[in-house]
């Protein structure tokens, strides 16, 4: 054959095989809200019977639901069907992340209770009902580091075909078109010790607003309270929808200069607002920000116990100190259930800078938020372990953290985020304008 004639069947491959995938997106597609749910999970159970079929989730409170007392316990009278520790860890390592086993080998007292699984991830019909719209017509921006001709689309990529693609669901995912959070976070020291931080936050994503900026995921407020040498403290963060052409836009109050200053250090792997230390700025919310500086791999789906449906850790009832316990949080008020995730391994691009040089994140097919991520540092060893303990907010309806923790193994200490036990309600659904999220606004808050 003439070497023409073999550039040419060459590219009528390559042609035929982009064909053959648009073809299989397309018809995984018209799945959607048949054998896929409305975002893009699986609906069926697994064989074993232990995952049970999605059957629309939990998308209203219980009767008798007050936001002042704390959200309700839907499965209150549930008990464990498996606890896992380090004596038994072997039997089921399958279904466990490394940074689970690792903290079972160092800590005797970290277990896992794991409860019947609930599927109980639901959302605002317009999530499902753009979902299925705008899949067909959303692509990835140059390196995957932004979506183009999104519009309305919580979930881009329902039938997702590698791992950056999963990390944009994440990413965009809802959270009741807008959320105000009063929330305590905590340093933990070795021995248990902390000292409190507070904060309240607002998010508004820019598909829930009526004349929001172009190019635009949400729009985000952190107003820090406590401690006292802190409060008064504001940063705002404008995120972009496409960040190759414009990348974060963040701005902080200082109280003691009395001004607004640009900060373009608030992403990547500078340190996180009141954590001393222990986290980075895409650490929070399991991950955020710009996906640029990894490569970003599928490993597929597998079965694994991770926090979900945390209502007692919610409770009212308790205190931070019955949370909070030398070495991790204390396992009595955590609930942990066998779902099905996506794995997604990060990889640090040759040439970029961050701290940590492999991550690799276990993110719910119900509703794709990342649950569990181990993070490696430079020279490969296991460093830091999050864990997001997941709960269906019915009343948004949306699916979002009770807390969140980041074990620092090295350091041997810890950091909660997002408890609210002692805080006002959660409100969601509020009307925002730009405004709202302006630097003028910035400066208010600050006064």
């Amino acid at each position: 054959m003439k070497l023409s004639n073999m550039k040419h069947l060459a590219v009528s491959l390559a042609m035929l095989g982009t064909c053959l995938a648009v073809q299989a997106q397309t018809a995984d597609l018209s799945k959607l809200g048949s054998t896929l749910t409305p975002i893009g999970a699986e609906k069926a159970g697994n064989a074993a019977g232990t995952i049970p079929a999605w059957n629309g989730g939990l998308s209203k409170p219980p009767a008798g639901f007050d936001p002042a007392k704390g959200y309700l316990d839907p499965f209150a009278a549930d008990k464990p069907v498996l606890t896992i520790t380090a004596a038994n860890m072997e039997q089921h390592k399958d279904k466990l992340a490394p940074g689970q086993m690792e903290m079972m080998k160092r800590y005797p007292t970290y277990k896992i209770n794991v409860y019947p699984t609930q599927r109980t991830a639901a959302y605002r019909a317009d999530v499902y009902k753009f979902a299925k719209e705008e899949a067909a017509g959303i692509k990835l921006a140059e390196g995957g580091n932004g979506i183009l001709n999104l519009k309305k689309s919580n979930v881009p990529f329902p039938v997702p075909a590698d791992g950056i693609q999963v990390i944009w669901n994440h990413l965009m995912r809802d959270l009741g078109g807008s959320i105000t959070r009063h929330s305590a976070d905590f340093p933990v020291q070795t021995n248990g010790s902390f000292t409190v931080g507070k904060r309240t936050e607002t998010i508004s994503y820019a598909s829930f607003m009526a004349e929001p900026e172009p190019n635009r995921i949400f729009y985000y407020l952190n107003q820090t309270t406590a401690p006292a040498n802190a409060a008064g403290e504001v940063a705002l963060v404008h995120e972009p929808l496409n960040q190759v052409q414009e990348p974060r836009l963040a701005w902080q109050y200082n109280p003691g200069q009395r001004r607004v200053i640009r900060a373009p250090e608030l992403a990547y792997d500078s340190p996180g607002i009141g954590a001393d230390g222990l986290r980075t700025n895409d650490d929070f919310n399991g991950f955020n920000g710009a996906p640029d500086r990894y490569n970003w791999k599928l490993l597929g789906k597998r079965e694994m116990y991770v926090a979900y449906n945390n209502y007692k850790l919610t409770s009212k009832a308790l205190k931070y100190s019955d949370i909070i316990k030398p070495n991790h949080v204390n396992p009595d008020h955590l609930r942990y259930e066998l779902h099905r995730v996506w794995v997604v391994e990060a990889t640090l691009k040759p040439g970029a800078r961050h701290i940590y040089s492999k991550r690799v994140f276990f993110i719910d097919e119900d509703s794709w938020s990342v649950l569990h991520a181990d993070q490696y540092d430079a020279r490969g060893g296991l460093w830091r372990v999050r864990e997001v303990y997941g709960v269906q907010l019915y009343d948004a309806p949306a699916f979002g953290p009770a807390g969140e923790v980041i074990y620092d193994l090295q350091a041997r200490r810890y950091l909660v985020n997002a408890l609210t036990n002692e805080e006002k309600p959660v409100e969601f659904g509020k009307k925002y304008t730009n405004a709202d999220f302006s630097t003028a606004a910035l400066r208010r808050m600050g006064r």
